[in-house]
């Protein structure tokens, strides 16, 4: 079946099939491990499809990123997926990395090249030993075990890419690869989304286009991100935080506000599988997702 075929119907999904998926990254200090663990321990009754852990720039958090898989796949049984990159690394070295989440039992990598080494901007060079794009990366997972590979997709079309169609041709390759479902860089504008969709159709991409969502934890912080990104930060959202720097409480009373409208208006055209970038923090997501009808214990109520 055509995951992406039912993706615009007229008619909203049904909340039975709602489905959600949260992002993760490793503690930098063992002073905040306690804020994730109790972000995952909030998080998991709503029973995710599955959770990811992010992978530092180079392999900076490596030891961290596998701690945290294996910590949340034995304290929680959630089925957890490892983020990859290759920026800065040779073949052997990645290739370790996908050996040491396959003898962790985790079967399931988000694969993606990384950001430069000299930081969102600068000129990507390939390491010489290295795998040089995602789609390679993928083929290389592929080529040591039976994996579920996710990559990344984009909206607004990667910072380095000509054109969107140039863009849908490096997820193509990826998907051609092996790659069995992308998760899109964080918007807020479904438009974007939406007629990124009607494209990735048109070129014959089916696998799921799993839409990532950001709650704005801190404004400017958001801002900052977007702006590395590439991603859209609409002249409305600035508005609805304008004045709220020293007011935390009203600015998450926003944030919940603004994402629950974008995955309502998601929902009313039938995308019923979400991806949430919880930046480690439970309290947003968990109430978006109470307010779409994903209650705990994997309970769905109508939304």
């Amino acid at each position: 079946m055509n995951d992406n075929a039912d993706l615009r119907p007229s008619r909203s999904a049904s909340s039975d099939a709602l489905r959600v998926s949260f992002e993760f990254f490793p503690p930098k200090t063992a002073e905040v491990e306690p804020v994730l663990w109790e972000t995952i321990q909030r998080l998991a009754p709503l029973k995710p499809d599955f959770v990811t852990v992010t992978y530092g720039a180079g392999g900076s958090t490596r030891e961290r990123t596998l701690a945290t898989l294996e910590r949340i796949t034995r304290d929680t049984g959630l089925h957890a997926a490892g983020h990859l990159t290759c920026v800065g690394a040779t073949r052997d070295e990645v290739d370790d990395v996908i050996r040491s989440y396959q003898a962790a039992g985790i079967r399931h990598i988000v694969a993606l090249r990384g950001d430069p080494q000299g930081g969102v901007g600068e000129r990507y060079i390939p390491h010489p030993h290295g795998y040089a794009t995602t789609a390679d990366l993928v083929r290389g997972i592929r080529a040591i075990g039976e994996f579920d590979v996710t990559v990344s997709a984009y909206p607004e079309k990667h910072p380095e890419s000509t054109s969107l169609d140039a863009d849908l041709d490096v997820l193509k390759a990826k998907i051609d690869a092996g790659a069995t479902r992308a998760i899109t860089q964080f918007f807020f504008d479904n438009e974007l989304y939406f007629r990124y969709l009607d494209r990735a159709l048109a070129r014959g991409i089916s696998i799921p286009l799993l839409p990532g969502i950001l709650p704005v934890q801190n404004f400017h912080q958001t801002a900052n991100f977007a702006a590395k990104t590439g991603a859209t930060i609409p002249a409305w959202l600035a508005d609805r935080f304008d004045g709220l720097d020293h007011d935390p409480a009203t600015r998450r009373l926003i944030a919940a506000s603004v994402a629950a409208e974008q995955a309502f208006d998601l929902l009313d055209h039938g995308i019923s599988n979400f991806h949430f970038y919880t930046m480690n923090r439970a309290e947003l997501t968990f109430a978006i997702c109470h307010l779409l009808g994903i209650r705990q214990k994997g309970e769905r109520r109508a939304a």
